[in-house]
């Protein structure tokens, strides 16, 4: 990105982030603001329905993700969600419908109808959906974000836990490889940070698992946080504030079932890039997490 670019994006920022994770709402809003970016938030969007709308009905979540897509497009601008999940399934949708255009019209024609019926305005597919990863790996570039560091984040190895849902829910990814990811490790290694590999940073974390097979979802989860913690990682680092949940707040409850103590702090990305860019602990949230971020914070001398 050039000094004079000015990036501009349509926000979608979720359920999650608005309820039980504040702290990614609060601290995408500081990082942004921070680097310039302005976030025209869709005030009149609806949850994405995190996969489980098409349970029910492809046609409904196709029609509520249209609208929300159109919402974006209605401002000429790219929608940012700062949600795997959203990601997922909006990025998801888009492709469809995107399909439809070019296949199947007469389907698309139906999505349509039914957003006129609400007084909404239909989709054209002049958009496209893009997590704030892409956005800042992919637009802003990581040799700006560089140049903006003034806290180096030196000595701190962080594990990124991507997930599935941004990574493989889409026929189609641009920015990274579905199979061996680079981007978050790449933001790592531009604010400072080293990266931990390990095998469960693309798995699943376990979250859709948690309501009706509880223990195997808090295994899934203890895995991974047991594989990064014995990599040597002071912090796991998500994209995804459905993981955020599976990994942070239950990490207690994760802890009785695999019979083990973890501690493994887990941040939200846009956490960690703020605090290379000078951004103070509590402004982010960093004292909201069930495990305590502490350990991180001293690690840097905070």
């Amino acid at each position: 990105m050039s000094s004079s670019q000015k990036l501009r994006y349509a926000y979608f920022p979720g359920c999650v982030a608005q309820g039980a994770c504040r702290e990614l709402y609060q601290s995408t809003a500081i990082l942004t603001q921070t680097l310039g970016i302005e976030l025209v938030e869709l005030k009149k969007a609806s949850c994405c329905g995190s996969g489980t709308f098409k349970e029910d009905s492809q046609l409904l979540e196709d029609t509520v993700n249209a609208r929300n897509i159109a919402l974006a497009e209605e401002l000429n601008l790219p929608l940012l969600t700062h949600c795997s999940t959203c990601q997922g399934v909006i990025g998801r949708v888009d492709e469809r419908l995107k399909d439809f255009q070019q296949n199947d019209p007469a389907s698309l024609e139906q999505i349509n109808h039914l957003l006129a019926k609400e007084s909404c305005s239909p989709y054209t597919g002049t958009t496209e959906v893009k997590h704030l990863l892409w956005a800042l790996v992919a637009d802003y570039g990581l040799e700006e974000i560089q140049r903006r560091v003034t806290r180096k984040l030196s000595g701190l190895k962080c594990a990124a836990f991507y997930g599935c849902y941004l990574l493989r829910a889409q026929t189609s990814l641009p920015y990274d490889d579905p199979h061996q990811p680079e981007s978050m490790e790449n933001v790592f290694r531009a604010i400072g940070a080293t990266p931990v590999y390990y095998r469960g940073r693309t798995q699943c974390c376990g979250w859709p698992l948690s309501s009706y097979a509880t223990d195997l979802s808090f295994q899934m989860a203890g895995n991974h946080i047991t594989e990064a913690i014995d990599l040597g990682a002071d912090c796991m680092v998500t994209p995804c504030p459905l993981c955020h949940l599976n990994l942070d707040s239950r990490q207690p409850e994760v802890e009785k079932v695999i019979e083990r103590s973890l501690g493994l702090p887990i941040l939200h990305l846009p956490q960690l890039v703020a605090l290379a860019l000078g951004i103070e602990p509590k402004k982010l949230g960093l004292d909201r997490h069930m495990v305590s971020t502490q350990p991180v914070l001293q690690k840097l001398g905070l």
